[in-house]
């Protein structure tokens, strides 16, 4: 059985006095979103400014539906999530959600070119495979063939990079993903992630500890 309703076209993100249960007080009262009424719209690049114990890391997985320890409501058009079962939030993670864990998640023991191909088959956007360009833009297509944990953290950062950016989806999360790159590949990832939201006509919400000068944000929001 599919899903309970139809998941639209230029979904939009609500949060309703949206706070995590175990924060102090003083750092939510201090906060540009918790407790506040915040919309992010279709095809907005907001820059989420979080300085370290604020939740940055939380509301990424509150908004990817990972964790439920909050209060308030956040809704994907006007459907709160809340309410939502695993098919659901397989629904929309497979073709409306893609995310960069600050973890990242990949799996160690397989190959670059295997964690992004199960990605990649398990819901793909483009027609014919982009990894190997994808790769030589950010300067590892020497590791494809590689096990993962054999790379370092910028590289493995790269490699989820590229991996969020092999399904489709609506809103690109991105949580601290640049934290292991030297500037210039930093400016290469963004430039590479800002060009595939276009072609996708999507949002990417990116939380970081500091401002950055080359993402091209629509707004900017202190956590």
């Amino acid at each position: 059985m599919g899903p309970a309703f139809i998941v639209p076209i230029n979904m939009q993100i609500k949060l309703q006095q949206v706070f995590p249960n175990f924060l102090e007080e003083n750092k939510i009262s201090q906060s540009g979103i918790w407790k506040k009424e915040i919309v992010f719209n279709p095809q907005e690049q907001v820059e989420i400014i979080a300085p370290s114990g604020s939740g940055k890391t939380s509301l990424v997985h509150f908004l990817y539906g990972l964790r439920n320890d909050y209060s308030g409501q956040i809704l994907y058009d006007e459907k709160a999530i809340n309410q939502f079962n695993a098919e659901d939030f397989s629904t929309y993670r497979q073709t409306y959600l893609s995310v960069v864990f600050q973890d990242l998640r990949l799996f160690g023991d397989q190959t670059v070119r295997q964690n992004l191909e199960i990605k990649r088959l398990l819901q793909p956007y483009h027609h014919h495979s982009p990894i190997e360009m994808m790769a030589a833009r950010l300067g590892i297509q020497n590791k494809l063939d590689k096990p993962c944990k054999t790379c370092s953290y910028g590289e493995q950062q790269r490699i989820a990079i590229i991996r969020s950016l092999l399904q489709p989806f609506e809103f690109l999360l991105l949580d601290e993903p640049f934290s292991h790159l030297d500037e210039n590949n930093r400016k290469k990832a963004m430039q590479l992630i800002e060009e595939e939201a276009a072609m996708r006509k999507a949002a990417i919400l990116l939380a970081d500890l500091k401002p950055i000068e080359y993402f091209n944000a629509d707004k900017k929001i202190f956590l």
